[in-house]
């Protein structure tokens, strides 16, 4: 490949990210619930927490026998590998957008339930895991993911948000995501997931 095409093919992780930061700020109005059907990209809504919008790129059960799903298991102690009778590994995959002038603070834990008050905090692997969401600061115009890294490149283009749920919970649904503000920890979406 000559040098000249593969200058523009470079570039287009960056413009794709300047657009998805423009198209954050077009709404002035503040969503503060969703629903998330396996929509990606322009079709899918994002969420306003503080100054920040999240978008949730997919979510689903994983199969650790699987190779690609195997990955997003990487990084995990012994005890925290192991999933008791009636638990399944989930995953939530997000983007965070900051459109701000300034860096903001992205949430450091996102819940979910279902319907009868099963709560989930994510499990965080080690840093050997190069799809982890690890929250900490969004620098202005920027996002999470950021541009080539190995989760923005990913089948998902969004960082892993990794769960033990109980198998019941997936007749309990929806089950739904909850974002916290980092900075006003009374301001709260919610997103409902696909399964």
């Amino acid at each position: 490949m000559s040098s000249r095409l593969r200058k523009p093919i470079l570039a287009l992780p960056a413009v794709l990210a300047a657009v998805a930061l423009g198209a954050c700020g077009d709404s002035h109005t503040k969503v503060t619930t969703g629903t998330y059907a396996g929509e990606s990209g322009a079709n899918a809504p994002y969420l306003d927490v503080g100054p920040l919008k999240y978008e949730v790129q997919l979510s689903r059960e994983l199969n650790p026998a699987n190779s690609e799903d195997s990955s997003y298991l990487k990084g995990l102690g012994a005890a925290e590998s192991k999933l008791e009778p009636g638990q399944e590994w989930f995953a939530v995959f997000v983007a965070v957008y900051n459109g701000t002038g300034r860096s903001e603070r992205a949430a450091e834990t996102m819940t979910i339930s279902d319907t009868q008050g099963n709560v989930y905090a994510p499990i965080v692997p080690s840093s050997v895991n190069d799809y982890a969401y690890r929250g900490g600061v969004v620098l202005a115009k920027e996002q999470l993911p950021p541009p080539d890294t190995t989760q923005y490149f990913g089948p998902t283009q969004g960082s892993l948000l990794l769960y033990k749920i109980k198998l019941i919970s997936l007749d309990n649904r929806p089950l739904e995501l909850k974002i916290t503000n980092p900075e006003d920890l009374a301001e709260s979406v919610k997103a409902e997931l696909d399964v």
